[in-house]
Protein backbone atom coordinates (compact mmCIF):
# COMPACT_ATOMS: atom_id res chain seq x y z
CA UNK A 1 0.00 0.00 0.00
CA UNK A 2 2.70 2.25 -0.04
CA UNK A 3 2.80 5.32 -2.80
CA UNK A 4 -0.51 6.97 -4.06
CA UNK A 5 -3.32 5.01 -3.03
CA UNK A 6 -5.38 3.93 -6.18
CA UNK A 7 -8.47 6.56 -7.72
CA UNK A 8 -10.81 4.45 -5.73
CA UNK A 9 -9.82 4.95 -2.49
CA UNK A 10 -7.93 8.22 -3.13
CA UNK A 11 -11.18 9.81 -1.44
CA UNK A 12 -12.75 6.77 1.09
CA UNK A 13 -12.03 6.52 4.49
CA UNK A 14 -11.63 3.28 6.41
CA UNK A 15 -11.46 1.82 9.97
CA UNK A 16 -9.34 -1.28 9.45
CA UNK A 17 -8.76 -3.23 12.59
CA UNK A 18 -6.55 -6.58 11.68
CA UNK A 19 -2.67 -7.08 12.26
CA UNK A 20 -3.27 -8.89 8.57
CA UNK A 21 -4.19 -5.44 6.74
CA UNK A 22 -1.39 -3.70 8.48
CA UNK A 23 1.12 -6.15 7.45
CA UNK A 24 0.78 -5.82 3.94
CA UNK A 25 1.49 -2.02 4.35
CA UNK A 26 5.40 -1.53 2.64
CA UNK A 27 5.93 1.36 4.98
CA UNK A 28 9.66 3.21 4.86
CA UNK A 29 11.27 2.97 8.32
CA UNK A 30 7.97 2.56 10.69
CA UNK A 31 9.65 2.95 14.07
CA UNK A 32 13.09 4.42 13.26
CA UNK A 33 16.23 3.36 14.81
CA UNK A 34 17.86 5.07 18.00
CA UNK A 35 20.45 7.26 15.79
CA UNK A 36 19.22 10.81 16.30
CA UNK A 37 17.35 12.31 12.97
CA UNK A 38 18.91 15.11 11.05
CA UNK A 39 16.79 17.80 12.09
CA UNK A 40 15.36 16.42 15.12
CA UNK A 41 14.44 19.14 18.06
CA UNK A 42 11.96 21.83 19.82
CA UNK A 43 12.23 25.47 20.22
CA UNK A 44 9.51 27.78 22.30
CA UNK A 45 8.08 30.18 19.92
CA UNK A 46 6.63 31.79 23.05
CA UNK A 47 3.34 30.36 22.91
CA UNK A 48 3.91 27.10 21.44
CA UNK A 49 6.38 24.53 22.00
CA UNK A 50 7.40 23.67 18.45
CA UNK A 51 8.77 19.48 18.19
CA UNK A 52 10.25 18.67 14.56
CA UNK A 53 10.41 14.92 14.85
CA UNK A 54 13.20 15.31 12.03
CA UNK A 55 10.80 13.22 9.53
CA UNK A 56 7.81 15.20 8.18
CA UNK A 57 5.94 15.97 10.83
CA UNK A 58 6.38 18.92 13.06
CA UNK A 59 3.72 20.00 15.58
CA UNK A 60 3.06 22.84 18.17
CA UNK A 61 1.79 22.13 21.45
CA UNK A 62 0.29 25.12 23.39
CA UNK A 63 2.43 26.08 26.34
CA UNK A 64 -1.07 27.52 28.12
CA UNK A 65 -3.20 24.76 27.33
CA UNK A 66 -1.33 21.36 26.43
CA UNK A 67 -3.65 21.86 23.47
CA UNK A 68 -2.10 19.91 20.25
CA UNK A 69 -2.17 23.52 18.11
CA UNK A 70 -0.60 22.41 14.49
CA UNK A 71 -0.19 19.45 13.06
CA UNK A 72 2.04 19.63 10.00
CA UNK A 73 2.90 16.35 8.23
CA UNK A 74 5.18 17.12 4.99
CA UNK A 75 4.10 20.68 4.64
CA UNK A 76 0.47 20.61 5.06
CA UNK A 77 -1.26 21.39 7.92
CA UNK A 78 -3.96 18.99 9.80
CA UNK A 79 -4.96 19.74 12.82
CA UNK A 80 -8.38 21.74 13.62
CA UNK A 81 -11.16 22.79 12.44
CA UNK A 82 -14.04 25.69 13.38
CA UNK A 83 -11.30 27.53 15.66
CA UNK A 84 -10.55 24.44 17.63
CA UNK A 85 -7.31 22.76 18.58
CA UNK A 86 -6.76 19.09 19.33
CA UNK A 87 -6.99 17.94 23.02
CA UNK A 88 -8.26 16.11 26.23
CA UNK A 89 -12.24 16.04 26.11
CA UNK A 90 -13.42 19.80 25.10
CA UNK A 91 -10.11 21.17 26.45
CA UNK A 92 -8.53 21.47 29.76
CA UNK A 93 -7.86 25.54 29.66
CA UNK A 94 -5.08 26.51 31.81
CA UNK A 95 -2.28 24.01 32.40
CA UNK A 96 0.95 24.01 33.72
CA UNK A 97 3.16 22.59 30.10
CA UNK A 98 6.96 21.68 30.16
CA UNK A 99 8.94 20.03 28.21
CA UNK A 100 12.20 17.38 28.09
CA UNK A 101 14.69 15.81 25.98
CA UNK A 102 16.47 12.80 26.62
CA UNK A 103 18.26 11.55 23.76
CA UNK A 104 16.31 10.54 20.87
CA UNK A 105 12.87 11.63 22.45
CA UNK A 106 11.11 14.67 23.57
CA UNK A 107 8.46 14.35 26.04
CA UNK A 108 5.60 17.11 26.64
CA UNK A 109 4.10 16.88 29.94
CA UNK A 110 0.53 18.85 30.93
CA UNK A 111 -0.58 19.04 34.41
CA UNK A 112 -4.17 19.91 34.61
CA UNK A 113 -5.53 19.27 38.31
CA UNK A 114 -4.86 16.16 39.32
CA UNK A 115 -5.08 15.04 35.54
CA UNK A 116 -1.66 14.80 33.55
CA UNK A 117 -1.29 14.49 29.52
CA UNK A 118 1.83 13.35 27.00
CA UNK A 119 2.91 14.00 24.08
CA UNK A 120 5.94 11.87 22.75
CA UNK A 121 8.28 12.31 19.70
CA UNK A 122 10.89 10.21 18.62
CA UNK A 123 13.70 10.92 16.30
CA UNK A 124 13.14 9.84 12.64
CA UNK A 125 9.19 8.85 13.29
CA UNK A 126 5.96 10.63 11.82
CA UNK A 127 4.22 9.54 14.92
CA UNK A 128 3.53 11.10 18.26
CA UNK A 129 3.12 8.69 21.06
CA UNK A 130 0.07 9.93 23.95
CA UNK A 131 0.00 9.09 27.48
CA UNK A 132 -3.64 10.48 29.54
CA UNK A 133 -3.10 9.75 33.82
CA UNK A 134 -6.75 10.72 35.13
CA UNK A 135 -6.33 9.71 38.65
CA UNK A 136 -10.05 11.20 39.95
CA UNK A 137 -13.28 12.58 38.68
CA UNK A 138 -12.43 16.09 39.52
CA UNK A 139 -11.15 16.58 35.99
CA UNK A 140 -13.38 15.22 32.86
CA UNK A 141 -11.21 13.66 30.97
CA UNK A 142 -13.17 10.74 28.71
CA UNK A 143 -11.43 11.17 25.28
CA UNK A 144 -8.79 12.36 23.43
CA UNK A 145 -9.97 13.98 20.13
CA UNK A 146 -7.75 15.14 17.09
CA UNK A 147 -9.31 17.39 14.92
CA UNK A 148 -8.75 17.29 11.37
CA UNK A 149 -9.32 20.17 8.67
CA UNK A 150 -12.10 19.97 6.02
CA UNK A 151 -11.77 18.88 2.79
CA UNK A 152 -8.76 16.99 3.64
CA UNK A 153 -10.41 13.55 3.91
CA UNK A 154 -13.91 13.29 2.66
CA UNK A 155 -16.12 10.38 2.98
CA UNK A 156 -19.72 9.16 3.47
CA UNK A 157 -19.43 6.26 5.71
CA UNK A 158 -21.39 5.36 7.89
CA UNK A 159 -19.97 7.49 11.17
CA UNK A 160 -20.00 10.61 8.93
CA UNK A 161 -22.77 13.50 8.35
CA UNK A 162 -20.53 15.27 5.66
CA UNK A 163 -23.43 15.06 2.76
CA UNK A 164 -27.04 15.29 5.16
CA UNK A 165 -28.18 17.82 7.64
CA UNK A 166 -31.51 16.12 9.06
CA UNK A 167 -31.25 15.69 12.34
CA UNK A 168 -33.43 12.69 13.07
CA UNK A 169 -32.33 11.64 16.95
CA UNK A 170 -30.55 14.28 19.46
CA UNK A 171 -28.11 16.71 17.72
CA UNK A 172 -26.08 13.25 16.89
CA UNK A 173 -28.23 11.36 14.15
CA UNK A 174 -28.82 12.21 10.67
CA UNK A 175 -30.85 11.46 7.61
CA UNK A 176 -29.85 11.51 3.96
CA UNK A 177 -32.46 12.09 1.34
CA UNK A 178 -32.29 8.50 0.53
CA UNK A 179 -32.96 7.51 3.97
CA UNK A 180 -29.52 6.31 4.79
CA UNK A 181 -28.51 6.87 8.23
CA UNK A 182 -25.41 8.35 9.12
CA UNK A 183 -23.87 9.18 13.14
CA UNK A 184 -20.28 9.55 14.71
CA UNK A 185 -21.78 6.64 16.55
CA UNK A 186 -21.92 3.70 13.83
CA UNK A 187 -18.30 2.69 13.73
CA UNK A 188 -19.20 -1.03 13.42
CA UNK A 189 -16.76 -2.92 15.46
CA UNK A 190 -16.25 -3.70 19.08
CA UNK A 191 -12.71 -2.49 20.79
CA UNK A 192 -11.22 -6.35 20.21
CA UNK A 193 -11.98 -5.35 16.23
CA UNK A 194 -9.55 -2.48 15.67
CA UNK A 195 -6.36 -1.73 16.28
CA UNK A 196 -6.39 2.04 14.45
CA UNK A 197 -8.51 3.97 12.99
CA UNK A 198 -8.24 6.77 10.62
CA UNK A 199 -8.64 7.54 7.14
CA UNK A 200 -6.01 7.67 3.71
CA UNK A 201 -6.19 9.85 0.87
CA UNK A 202 -4.19 11.18 -1.86
CA UNK A 203 -1.16 9.29 -0.60
CA UNK A 204 -1.53 10.04 3.28
CA UNK A 205 -2.76 7.64 5.78
CA UNK A 206 -3.68 9.42 9.38
CA UNK A 207 -4.35 7.24 11.88
CA UNK A 208 -5.00 6.96 15.52
CA UNK A 209 -3.93 3.29 17.05
CA UNK A 210 -5.76 2.71 19.76
CA UNK A 211 -4.03 2.02 22.99
CA UNK A 212 -4.61 -1.91 25.39
CA UNK A 213 -7.49 -0.30 26.98
CA UNK A 214 -6.06 -1.09 30.42
CA UNK A 215 -8.16 1.40 32.12
CA UNK A 216 -10.67 1.66 30.07
CA UNK A 217 -13.89 0.38 30.99
CA UNK A 218 -16.59 -2.45 28.90
CA UNK A 219 -14.62 -4.93 28.33
CA UNK A 220 -13.50 -6.23 25.34
CA UNK A 221 -16.89 -6.35 23.12
CA UNK A 222 -17.15 -2.70 23.92
CA UNK A 223 -18.27 0.14 21.27
CA UNK A 224 -18.20 3.63 21.06
CA UNK A 225 -17.41 6.56 18.54
CA UNK A 226 -14.04 6.20 16.54
CA UNK A 227 -14.34 9.18 14.25
CA UNK A 228 -16.67 11.34 12.60
CA UNK A 229 -16.54 13.52 9.36
CA UNK A 230 -18.78 16.46 8.93
CA UNK A 231 -18.20 19.46 6.07
CA UNK A 232 -16.69 21.31 9.11
CA UNK A 233 -13.84 19.17 9.34
CA UNK A 234 -13.13 15.32 10.92
CA UNK A 235 -12.67 14.06 14.31
CA UNK A 236 -10.55 10.69 15.62
CA UNK A 237 -10.58 9.81 19.09
CA UNK A 238 -9.22 8.02 21.44
CA UNK A 239 -12.20 6.95 24.32
CA UNK A 240 -10.61 6.48 27.53
CA UNK A 241 -14.36 6.23 29.48
CA UNK A 242 -17.52 6.85 27.77
CA UNK A 243 -20.74 6.35 29.44
CA UNK A 244 -23.05 5.58 26.63
CA UNK A 245 -24.39 2.06 27.24
CA UNK A 246 -21.34 1.30 29.96
CA UNK A 247 -21.46 -1.62 31.83
CA UNK A 248 -18.38 -1.08 34.18
CA UNK A 249 -17.80 2.03 36.14
CA UNK A 250 -14.67 4.09 35.39
CA UNK A 251 -10.91 3.20 35.88
CA UNK A 252 -8.27 6.06 36.75
CA UNK A 253 -4.72 5.75 36.29
CA UNK A 254 -2.46 6.45 33.10
CA UNK A 255 -3.71 4.88 30.32
CA UNK A 256 -1.22 4.58 26.77
CA UNK A 257 0.47 4.85 24.81
CA UNK A 258 -1.93 6.06 22.10
CA UNK A 259 -0.65 7.20 18.71
CA UNK A 260 -1.13 9.52 16.02
CA UNK A 261 0.30 7.86 13.20
CA UNK A 262 1.30 9.52 9.34
CA UNK A 263 2.23 6.83 6.91
CA UNK A 264 2.33 7.34 2.76
CA UNK A 265 -1.69 6.45 2.67
CA UNK A 266 -1.22 2.82 4.17
CA UNK A 267 -2.45 1.36 7.29
CA UNK A 268 -0.05 1.99 10.44
CA UNK A 269 2.61 0.01 11.03
CA UNK A 270 2.19 -3.12 13.29
CA UNK A 271 4.84 -2.40 15.11
CA UNK A 272 2.46 0.43 16.74
CA UNK A 273 -0.56 -1.95 17.76
CA UNK A 274 -1.55 -2.64 21.38
CA UNK A 275 -0.24 -6.14 20.91
CA UNK A 276 2.90 -5.74 20.00
CA UNK A 277 3.81 -1.93 20.86
CA UNK A 278 7.00 -2.05 23.09
CA UNK A 279 8.20 1.44 24.60
CA UNK A 280 11.27 0.45 26.55
CA UNK A 281 12.74 4.09 25.25
CA UNK A 282 9.78 5.12 27.63
CA UNK A 283 10.92 3.44 30.64
CA UNK A 284 13.53 5.98 31.68
CA UNK A 285 11.05 9.24 31.41
CA UNK A 286 9.96 9.40 34.47
CA UNK A 287 6.18 9.86 33.43
CA UNK A 288 4.76 8.83 36.95
CA UNK A 289 1.90 5.37 36.57
CA UNK A 290 4.30 4.00 34.10
CA UNK A 291 4.61 0.41 34.48
CA UNK A 292 7.27 -1.22 32.52
CA UNK A 293 7.18 -4.57 30.90
CA UNK A 294 9.91 -6.09 32.97
CA UNK A 295 6.87 -5.00 36.25
CA UNK A 296 4.23 -6.51 34.58
CA UNK A 297 2.69 -10.25 34.34
CA UNK A 298 0.89 -12.72 32.00
CA UNK A 299 -1.60 -15.27 32.65
CA UNK A 300 -1.58 -18.28 30.22
CA UNK A 301 -4.26 -21.47 30.02
CA UNK A 302 -3.09 -24.52 28.62
CA UNK A 303 -6.67 -25.08 27.06
CA UNK A 304 -10.74 -24.88 27.26
CA UNK A 305 -12.55 -28.17 27.35
CA UNK A 306 -16.28 -27.78 27.23
CA UNK A 307 -16.47 -25.63 23.96
CA UNK A 308 -18.75 -25.39 21.08
CA UNK A 309 -16.25 -25.00 18.59
CA UNK A 310 -18.46 -23.43 16.05
CA UNK A 311 -17.92 -19.79 18.61
CA UNK A 312 -15.16 -18.09 18.46
CA UNK A 313 -13.85 -18.07 22.59
CA UNK A 314 -12.34 -15.24 24.36
CA UNK A 315 -10.99 -14.87 27.70
CA UNK A 316 -10.44 -11.45 29.59
CA UNK A 317 -9.21 -10.59 33.06
CA UNK A 318 -10.71 -7.21 34.86
CA UNK A 319 -10.99 -5.63 38.34
CA UNK A 320 -11.42 -2.39 39.23
CA UNK A 321 -7.95 -1.02 37.99
CA UNK A 322 -7.46 -2.46 35.08
CA UNK A 323 -9.00 -5.13 32.34
CA UNK A 324 -7.10 -7.44 29.23
CA UNK A 325 -8.17 -10.16 27.21
CA UNK A 326 -7.29 -12.39 24.70
CA UNK A 327 -8.55 -14.64 21.96
CA UNK A 328 -8.59 -18.55 23.12
CA UNK A 329 -7.24 -20.76 20.10
CA UNK A 330 -10.08 -22.13 18.14
CA UNK A 331 -8.15 -26.19 18.47
CA UNK A 332 -8.01 -26.59 21.81
CA UNK A 333 -8.54 -22.82 24.07
CA UNK A 334 -4.77 -22.03 24.42
CA UNK A 335 -4.62 -18.99 25.25
CA UNK A 336 -2.03 -16.06 26.57
CA UNK A 337 -2.54 -12.70 27.87
CA UNK A 338 0.48 -10.52 28.80
CA UNK A 339 1.30 -6.92 29.98
CA UNK A 340 -0.86 -7.67 32.98
CA UNK A 341 -0.59 -5.29 35.50
CA UNK A 342 0.76 -7.45 38.84
CA UNK A 343 -2.74 -8.28 40.97
CA UNK A 344 -5.77 -10.12 41.52
CA UNK A 345 -8.55 -10.67 38.73
CA UNK A 346 -11.47 -12.12 37.42
CA UNK A 347 -10.95 -14.64 35.07
CA UNK A 348 -14.11 -14.66 32.60
CA UNK A 349 -14.79 -17.24 29.18
CA UNK A 350 -16.67 -15.89 27.12
CA UNK A 351 -18.56 -17.98 24.10
CA UNK A 352 -19.08 -15.52 21.68
CA UNK A 353 -20.09 -12.38 24.30
CA UNK A 354 -21.73 -14.51 26.73
CA UNK A 355 -19.78 -15.33 30.14
CA UNK A 356 -19.60 -19.29 30.52
CA UNK A 357 -17.30 -19.22 33.23
CA UNK A 358 -15.58 -17.67 35.89
CA UNK A 359 -12.71 -17.99 38.01
CA UNK A 360 -9.93 -15.72 40.14
CA UNK A 361 -5.97 -15.36 39.23
CA UNK A 362 -3.13 -13.30 40.40
CA UNK A 363 -0.53 -12.16 38.62
CA UNK A 364 2.53 -11.25 39.56
CA UNK A 365 5.43 -8.61 38.18
CA UNK A 366 7.46 -10.72 36.05
CA UNK A 367 5.62 -13.95 36.39
CA UNK A 368 3.60 -16.35 34.37
CA UNK A 369 0.25 -17.88 36.13
CA UNK A 370 -0.15 -21.28 34.17
CA UNK A 371 -3.67 -22.35 34.18
CA UNK A 372 -4.36 -26.06 33.76
CA UNK A 373 -7.24 -26.94 31.56
CA UNK A 374 -10.53 -25.38 32.16
CA UNK A 375 -13.64 -27.20 32.05
CA UNK A 376 -16.60 -25.30 31.16
CA UNK A 377 -19.42 -26.98 32.90
CA UNK A 378 -22.15 -28.01 30.68
CA UNK A 379 -25.04 -26.14 32.73
CA UNK A 380 -22.78 -23.07 32.23
CA UNK A 381 -23.92 -22.44 28.11
CA UNK A 382 -27.98 -22.71 27.94
CA UNK A 383 -27.71 -24.19 24.51
CA UNK A 384 -27.12 -27.01 26.17
CA UNK A 385 -30.39 -27.76 27.63
CA UNK A 386 -32.74 -29.57 25.56
CA UNK A 387 -35.29 -27.50 23.75
CA UNK A 388 -38.37 -28.38 22.00
CA UNK A 389 -37.65 -25.41 19.64
CA UNK A 390 -35.14 -22.97 19.62
CA UNK A 391 -35.26 -18.90 18.00
CA UNK A 392 -31.55 -17.55 17.42
CA UNK A 393 -28.00 -18.75 19.18
CA UNK A 394 -26.81 -18.20 22.86
CA UNK A 395 -24.41 -16.21 22.19
CA UNK A 396 -24.51 -13.00 24.07
CA UNK A 397 -25.54 -11.01 20.34
CA UNK A 398 -28.35 -11.20 18.28
CA UNK A 399 -26.62 -12.42 15.53
CA UNK A 400 -29.12 -13.84 13.06
CA UNK A 401 -31.95 -12.14 13.97
CA UNK A 402 -33.62 -9.94 11.67
CA UNK A 403 -31.88 -6.56 10.71
CA UNK A 404 -28.91 -7.42 13.34
CA UNK A 405 -26.03 -6.79 10.96
CA UNK A 406 -27.55 -3.25 10.30
CA UNK A 407 -27.52 -2.12 13.74
CA UNK A 408 -24.39 -1.98 14.50
CA UNK A 409 -23.66 0.55 11.66
CA UNK A 410 -27.34 2.40 11.34
CA UNK A 411 -30.23 3.61 12.97
CA UNK A 412 -33.27 1.68 13.20
CA UNK A 413 -35.03 3.69 10.71
CA UNK A 414 -32.63 3.41 8.39
CA UNK A 415 -34.38 2.48 4.68
CA UNK A 416 -32.46 -0.24 4.55
CA UNK A 417 -33.61 -1.96 7.55
CA UNK A 418 -36.30 -5.05 6.51
CA UNK A 419 -39.89 -4.22 8.60
CA UNK A 420 -39.59 -4.83 12.34
CA UNK A 421 -43.17 -6.28 12.59
CA UNK A 422 -43.69 -9.51 11.45
CA UNK A 423 -44.67 -12.47 12.93
CA UNK A 424 -42.65 -16.22 12.96
CA UNK A 425 -43.34 -19.82 12.31
CA UNK A 426 -41.59 -22.85 14.45
CA UNK A 427 -40.75 -24.78 11.68
CA UNK A 428 -40.59 -22.22 8.74
CA UNK A 429 -36.44 -22.88 8.51
CA UNK A 430 -36.38 -18.75 8.66
CA UNK A 431 -37.46 -18.32 12.80
CA UNK A 432 -34.42 -16.65 13.32
CA UNK A 433 -34.04 -14.41 10.00
CA UNK A 434 -37.66 -13.21 10.51
CA UNK A 435 -37.13 -12.43 14.55
CA UNK A 436 -36.30 -8.75 14.63
CA UNK A 437 -33.18 -8.15 16.60
CA UNK A 438 -34.74 -5.78 18.63
CA UNK A 439 -38.34 -4.93 20.57
CA UNK A 440 -39.75 -2.06 21.43
CA UNK A 441 -42.79 -0.93 23.44
CA UNK A 442 -43.86 1.41 20.78
CA UNK A 443 -42.64 -0.22 17.46
CA UNK A 444 -43.21 -3.87 17.55
CA UNK A 445 -44.10 -5.22 21.24
CA UNK A 446 -46.60 -7.84 20.68
CA UNK A 447 -44.54 -10.02 18.35
CA UNK A 448 -46.70 -13.64 17.64
CA UNK A 449 -44.53 -16.77 17.84
CA UNK A 450 -46.53 -19.66 16.25
CA UNK A 451 -45.18 -23.41 17.38
CA UNK A 452 -47.22 -27.07 17.34
CA UNK A 453 -46.80 -29.25 20.29
CA UNK A 454 -47.14 -33.26 20.16
CA UNK A 455 -49.78 -34.69 22.83
CA UNK A 456 -47.09 -35.49 25.15
CA UNK A 457 -45.01 -31.71 25.25
CA UNK A 458 -49.23 -30.42 25.49
CA UNK A 459 -49.50 -32.68 29.23
CA UNK A 460 -46.78 -30.88 30.71
CA UNK A 461 -45.44 -27.31 32.26
CA UNK A 462 -42.67 -25.90 30.38
CA UNK A 463 -39.97 -23.05 30.81
CA UNK A 464 -39.60 -20.49 28.13
CA UNK A 465 -36.48 -18.47 28.30
CA UNK A 466 -35.86 -15.07 26.73
CA UNK A 467 -32.34 -14.29 26.95
CA UNK A 468 -31.49 -10.35 26.01
CA UNK A 469 -27.97 -8.32 25.94
CA UNK A 470 -29.24 -5.48 26.65
CA UNK A 471 -32.10 -2.89 27.67
CA UNK A 472 -33.46 0.95 27.35
CA UNK A 473 -35.74 2.52 29.58
CA UNK A 474 -35.64 -0.93 31.46
CA UNK A 475 -37.70 -2.44 28.51
CA UNK A 476 -38.34 -6.04 29.41
CA UNK A 477 -40.29 -8.73 27.82
CA UNK A 478 -43.65 -10.01 29.25
CA UNK A 479 -44.71 -12.88 27.32
CA UNK A 480 -48.77 -14.47 26.60
CA UNK A 481 -48.93 -17.83 25.80
CA UNK A 482 -52.70 -18.84 24.25
CA UNK A 483 -54.72 -17.04 27.46
CA UNK A 484 -52.14 -17.37 30.08
CA UNK A 485 -50.42 -14.30 30.52
CA UNK A 486 -47.13 -14.32 33.07
CA UNK A 487 -46.04 -12.25 35.64
CA UNK A 488 -44.13 -8.82 34.73
CA UNK A 489 -40.88 -9.32 35.48
CA UNK A 490 -38.35 -7.20 37.30
CA UNK A 491 -35.87 -5.16 35.27
CA UNK A 492 -31.94 -6.38 35.77
CA UNK A 493 -29.16 -3.96 35.65
CA UNK A 494 -28.74 -1.95 32.35
CA UNK A 495 -27.24 0.37 31.46
CA UNK A 496 -29.30 4.02 31.87
CA UNK A 497 -28.21 5.51 28.26
CA UNK A 498 -29.36 5.40 24.56
CA UNK A 499 -28.07 1.72 23.53
CA UNK A 500 -30.46 0.48 20.43
CA UNK A 501 -30.06 3.30 18.41
CA UNK A 502 -26.35 4.42 18.40
CA UNK A 503 -25.08 1.33 17.39
CA UNK A 504 -24.49 -0.91 20.40
CA UNK A 505 -26.71 -3.95 21.28
CA UNK A 506 -23.75 -4.62 24.05
CA UNK A 507 -25.16 -4.27 27.77
CA UNK A 508 -25.69 -6.66 30.65
CA UNK A 509 -26.43 -10.08 29.19
CA UNK A 510 -29.57 -11.62 31.14
CA UNK A 511 -32.05 -14.30 30.74
CA UNK A 512 -35.52 -14.66 32.08
CA UNK A 513 -37.29 -17.76 32.58
CA UNK A 514 -41.27 -18.21 31.98
CA UNK A 515 -42.62 -20.88 34.26
CA UNK A 516 -45.70 -22.02 32.26
CA UNK A 517 -48.38 -24.56 33.17
CA UNK A 518 -49.36 -27.42 31.48
CA UNK A 519 -53.01 -25.85 31.40
CA UNK A 520 -51.40 -22.93 29.03
CA UNK A 521 -51.44 -25.06 25.56
CA UNK A 522 -53.59 -25.83 23.04
CA UNK A 523 -54.70 -29.96 24.24
CA UNK A 524 -55.35 -30.35 20.08
CA UNK A 525 -52.34 -31.12 18.51
CA UNK A 526 -53.34 -30.15 14.81
CA UNK A 527 -53.53 -26.29 16.23
CA UNK A 528 -50.85 -23.27 16.80
CA UNK A 529 -49.83 -22.50 19.93
CA UNK A 530 -49.69 -18.43 20.27
CA UNK A 531 -46.50 -16.85 22.24
CA UNK A 532 -47.05 -13.27 22.26
CA UNK A 533 -44.28 -11.37 22.90
CA UNK A 534 -44.83 -7.60 24.34
CA UNK A 535 -42.20 -5.00 26.31
CA UNK A 536 -43.59 -3.77 29.06
CA UNK A 537 -41.79 -0.09 30.85
CA UNK A 538 -43.05 2.78 32.63
CA UNK A 539 -40.43 4.52 31.41
CA UNK A 540 -39.31 5.83 27.83
CA UNK A 541 -40.62 7.90 25.25
CA UNK A 542 -42.00 7.26 21.44
CA UNK A 543 -41.16 5.57 18.32
CA UNK A 544 -37.16 4.00 18.60
CA UNK A 545 -36.57 5.73 21.98
CA UNK A 546 -39.68 3.93 23.57
CA UNK A 547 -38.66 1.14 25.88
CA UNK A 548 -36.69 -1.44 24.28
CA UNK A 549 -34.46 -4.68 24.57
CA UNK A 550 -32.11 -6.26 22.53
CA UNK A 551 -32.91 -10.33 21.68
CA UNK A 552 -30.03 -13.21 22.35
CA UNK A 553 -32.17 -16.26 21.96
CA UNK A 554 -35.25 -17.36 22.68
CA UNK A 555 -36.04 -21.30 23.47
CA UNK A 556 -38.75 -23.49 25.14
CA UNK A 557 -37.24 -26.19 27.08
CA UNK A 558 -38.03 -29.47 26.94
Amino acid sequence: MSGSPSPAVTRRAFVAGTAAVAGSAALAGPLAGTAVAAGFGWRDDGTDYVVDTGAALVFKVSKSTGDLTSLVYKGTEYQGYGGKNSHIESGLGSSTVTLSQSGSTILVSVTHGTLRHYYAARAGENHIYLWTNKADSSVSATRFILRVRAGLFLNDEPDSYTYTTSTIEASDVFAKSDGQTRSKHYSKVRVVDYDYTGWSAGGVGLWIVRSNHEKASGGPFYRSLLRHQSADGGGLYEILYYGENQTEPERYGLQGPYVIAFTDGGAPPAALYPGTLTTPWADSLGIPGYVPASSRGKVAGVGIAGRDTAHPYTVALANPSAQYWGPARSSDGYFSIGGVLPGTYTLTVYKGELAVYTTSVSVSAGGTTTLNTITIPSTNDPANASAIWRIGDWNGTPSGFKNAGLMTYAHPSDVRAAPWTGNVVIGSGTETSAFPCYLWKDVNSGIIVYFKLTAAQAAAAHTLRIGVTTAYANGRPQITVNDWTSPIPSPPAQPGTRSLTVGSYRGNNHTFAYSVPASAWLTDTSRYNQLRINVVSGSGTTSYLSAGTSIDAIDLLA
